[in-house]
């Protein structure tokens, strides 16, 4: 399974940036996350199996799809 951004994406960077599969990339208008890379955070070192996107997010457009 993998993470999905939904409309109500600001397009502010903060997932993009700090993902560890580089899954994320800048959409039109809103970002998208690549399914096949996205593991849900589970290769993430600090902490992982908690999605770094869904975390950061300020407006809580990242969920699971």
């Amino acid at each position: 399974m993998a993470m999905k951004i939904t409309d109500d994406c600001t397009a502010c960077d903060l997932c993009r940036d700090g993902c560890p599969t580089n899954a994320i990339s800048e959409g039109d208008p809103i970002y998208l996350i690549d399914a096949s890379l996205c593991d849900e955070c589970a290769s993430r070192p600090d902490n992982p199996g908690v999605s770094q996107c869904e975390e950061v997010c300020p407006v809580e457009a990242v969920v699971k799809a």
